[in-house]
């Protein structure tokens, strides 16, 4: 009996050991990737545009999977309850990482306890748009009509909650105006609106509207970064505009979901990154309107940290809260 118990356990061990996941072998089956926006936006743009350069690169099959809602946390909120395996991945970004657990109520996620962040993609600035047929030709015509007709100036954004909404109020704020808020279920039903000229100015990523702006539907009036957009080095920033207290910018990047094996992760970060690092992605990112900064594994985690402590602050002094 002992003989045939040592004989089972041996082939037991076996079996286990011919299936045991390593770095080397992985993947042996389809990625899911969760996009937490819907099609066409800037996260989807970006996200699909990661996964189609690594899956070229290193024959890994990607399988892109749009999860939208609530400001981006749905997919979030999927991805953290997901197998930590490395099998199911998250595109996620500032918005509805460090911004959405200070404003929503509902979400109960922390991203550097139930996530763990692979790789930075990439960071754009948020652009003010208008239709090209718009009476609005400068950002200070914005801010004359608002200011004779407070709440009359309606703009469009990706959603509640979004990093895109905040730099537009923390905008609002900086020029003493009062702006009405449209929340849309993503950028591209804002851009539709703002295109028909339903709303008077969409705040959106570059990404989302760069097309747009490059086909002449769309006239930008601003962005709220620190400095220019190398996609769009014509359009002055907010601060040139004369509010300085205005610098905005956005984040996206890869996570797992919290305990996926750090020989994974690190295997994930090696070939993202590689591809990242290649001429031809970072012009496509650029194309894209973003711009891509490499990182390691505990830098993007420390940015993460950072700014999750930063945007606290401003979620709490701006008094937003949403259901």
């Amino acid at each position: 009996m002992l003989k045939a118990l040592f004989a089972t356990l041996l082939v037991a061990c076996g079996l286990t050991s011919a299936h045991a996941q390593t770095p080397a072998s992985f993947p042996t089956k389809p990625i899911r990737l969760v996009i937490p926006f819907p099609p066409g936006g800037g996260t989807d743009i970006l996200a699909r545009l990661v996964a189609t350069q690594v899956g070229q690169a290193t024959k890994w099959n990607f399988v892109p999977d749009n999860k939208p809602g609530a400001g981006g946390t749905l997919g979030i909120a999927e991805a953290v309850r997901a197998a930590p395996t490395g099998y199911e991945l998250v595109m996620g970004q500032k918005d509805n990482l460090v911004v959405a657990p200070w404003l929503y109520k509902s979400v109960s996620y922390v991203p550097n306890r139930d996530l763990v962040a692979i790789s930075h993609v990439a960071y754009t600035p948020i652009v003010i748009v208008t239709s090209a047929n718009s009476r609005f030709k400068t950002l200070a015509d914005v801010v004359t009509a608002a200011r004779s007709a407070p709440g009359a100036v309606k703009y469009g954004s990706p959603g509640n909650g979004t990093t895109i909404h905040l730099a537009a109020e923390i905008f609002s704020h900086a020029a003493g105006i009062k702006l009405l808020h449209v929340p849309y279920k993503g950028s591209n039903a804002a851009m539709m609106d703002a295109l028909a000229g339903n709303v008077d100015l969409m705040v959106a990523s570059v990404p989302s509207a760069l097309a747009q702006v490059k086909a002449g539907k769309l006239r930008a009036l601003a962005v709220t970064s620190a400095s220019r957009s190398t996609s769009l080095p014509d359009v002055p920033t907010v601060a040139e505009s004369g509010y300085k207290q205005v610098d905005v910018s956005t984040w996206y990047g890869l996570f797992a979901p919290a305990k996926t094996p750090p020989e994974v992760v690190n295997r994930i970060h090696a070939e993202v990154n590689k591809v990242l690092a290649t001429p031809a992605m970072i012009q496509a990112i650029q194309e894209q309107g973003a711009e891509a900064r490499l990182m390691t594994t505990r830098e993007f985690s420390d940015l993460v940290q950072s700014d999750y402590k930063k945007w606290k602050d401003i979620v709490e002094r701006s008094g937003a809260k949403l259901e």
